[in-house]
């Protein structure tokens, strides 16, 4: 292992006295998920001043919610949407270049049970490996019976016909938020979590900043930027509406998983259903030592930031797995289910609750004060978008420009001196979710007393020194990824956990709150 630099500390206290001493930047960001963060890092590696808050943690919202695939989008292909297609498929392989650790491609097989499916769908994911090119991750294959049970051993076999294998990419997506979050602070920016923006600043009729308050302390702050934009993914509309725009541009849709064990699916071929009995496409997906079912496409009304599974919904994905699956999983065998909010953009004409319907591309719209806001979009073009909304900063002259120097070749926290052999995502959290920082992880108190398999009491110290944990949520959540394996579990170790946070921060963990919260991820 080459020498490195320690992580940056991130303590709130010196983080705080940071945006104190330095309250005047070139661009402030509001929102912490993958829009926002892929932003920051963007513009602090052209040298602007950057300073990004956030009303929670990071990527607590729909950026930590994701299906954790890296995907073209072969439902975009469907719909002919070929240059989003295109665009994807090139970002797919930049992440996995960039990210190596936390993001690798991964084997999908669609079973078919009809002679005509094998042949319908090999030819469009053939296209799809067409126009992947030279970011193309393996060749479509037509497999033959014996071939799919060998992929899917656990796939229901009576008249099967064969499959159909491709590749595509899957991640870690906190995992993914963290590494860009301190990634962005290496290049100079300043990243606050529990950070509310509660009021756009003016002078005369252009936005010149924003009052923010510390949720931890309740203390206010100042902050002057020539350029804020408005990145919060499904909650845009607020902080717009505050700007004094009247017309909503997001429909809130609705994506629940459930995770059961990796029994229902083993090895590591993931299995993709290309449309259910309702038309929607579902994934079985092996992440982290277990196995993802999902999602759903439900309309919302309400913004909740720990959105409930409709009964429908769970039905919906449990039933669709039965048709699939030899031995399918019931309710009891749900360790883990999570609901996440898409911020689908609004057609220029209704159309209706359809959220099927509507674009997943993003939408960037810069309002005659000045006010950036950028939405839509998905984990797998975060880069593209930080790109586009750069780009419309510099042509409305909100920023002066500056030497481009790009983040298509920029490694990520964790692979900048990656020289190990890599651990398949498929297989359970442990110190190779780290990267090349292991060795900083080991170095801390802790590091051979494991609270469960893969993750130890050196791995809650990292988190609060180093990945601006503060609540036992952050940790089990994001950090690790327990609450969203494993709900019964994380509640089982909860308290350790805020013991070592508390001795960390001095700050209230919020045990009793992580455990209310994770009898909504359990189903029994």
């Amino acid at each position: 292992m080459p020498n490195q630099e320690p992580p940056l500390l991130t303590r709130r206290e010196d983080l705080f006295s940071q945006l104190e001493s330095q309250s005047n930047y070139d661009i402030a960001i509001v929102g912490g998920g993958a829009t926002g963060l892929g932003l920051a890092l963007d513009a602090a590696s052209r040298g602007y001043r950057v300073v990004l808050v956030e009303s929670d943690d990071f990527s607590k919202g729909t950026s930590s919610r994701s299906t954790k695939l890296v995907h073209g989008g072969v439902r975009y292909l469907a719909q002919g949407n070929i240059a989003l297609v295109r665009e994807a498929l090139h970002e797919r392989c930049t992440l996995l270049k960039n990210a190596p650790h936390i993001a690798q491609p991964l084997a999908f097989v669609l079973p078919s049970y009809t002679w005509w499916e094998k042949a319908f769908y090999g030819i469009g994911l053939t296209i799809y490996d067409v126009l992947a090119g030279k970011s193309g991750l393996g060749k479509t294959a037509f497999l033959s019976q014996e071939e799919t049970v060998s992929c899917l051993p656990s796939v229901r076999t009576e008249a099967l016909c064969g499959g159909v294998k491709y590749w595509d990419g899957q991640f870690n997506d906190s995992k993914l938020a963290l590494a860009l979050a301190r990634s962005a602070a290496l290049e100079g920016a300043l990243l606050l979590n529990y950070t509310q923006a509660v009021k756009l600043r003016y002078q005369g009729d252009q936005i010149s900043g924003l009052s923010c308050t510390d949720q931890l302390t309740g203390r206010s702050y100042e902050i002057q930027a020539r350029c804020v934009v408005n990145a919060t993914g499904v909650w845009v509309d607020a902080l717009r509406e505050q700007d004094g725009a009247s017309k909503a541009i997001v429909a809130p849709s609705q994506g629940v998983h459930i995770v059961v064990d990796s029994k229902f699916l083993p090895g590591h071929t993931g299995l993709m259903i290309p449309k259910t009995k309702d038309g929607r496409v579902l994934f079985a997906v092996p992440w982290l030592g277990k196995v993802i079912l999902g999602t759903t496409d439900t309309p919302r009304h309400d913004l909740a930031k720990e959105p409930l599974a409709f009964e429908e919904e769970i039905d919906f994905i449990l039933n669709e797995a039965a048709r699939y699956l030899r031995h399918p999983p019931t309710r009891n065998d749900v360790t883990s289910i999570w609901v996440g909010l898409r911020p689908l953009v609004k057609p220029s004409k209704e159309e209706g609750e359809n959220t099927k319907t509507l674009s997943r591309e993003h939408v960037v719209l810069v309002a005659r004060s000045g006010l950036v806001t950028v939405t839509g979009g998905k984990w797998t073009t975060y880069r593209a978008m930080a790109e586009d909304v750069m780009s419309k900063c510099l042509e409305h002259q909100l920023l002066l420009s500056k030497q481009a120097t790009g983040t298509e070749h920029l490694k990520l926290v964790g692979a900048k001196n990656l020289d190990m052999p890599l651990v398949s995502i498929c297989e359970p959290e442990g110190l190779h979710s780290y990267g090349d920082e292991q060795h900083f992880v080991n170095s801390l108190p802790g590091h051979d007393v494991w609270l469960y398999e893969g993750f130890n009491e050196a791995m809650v110290r990292f988190s609060a020194k180093y990945e601006y944990a503060v609540t036992v949520e952050d940790v089990l959540a994001r950090r690790s990824r327990l609450l969203f394996l494993d709900a019964k579990l994380a509640a089982k170790v909860a308290l350790r956990v805020g013991a070592i946070l508390f001795e960390e921060t001095n700050i209230d963990p919020n045990v009793n709150e992580f455990l209310a919260l994770a009898k909504n991820y359990s189903l029994t």
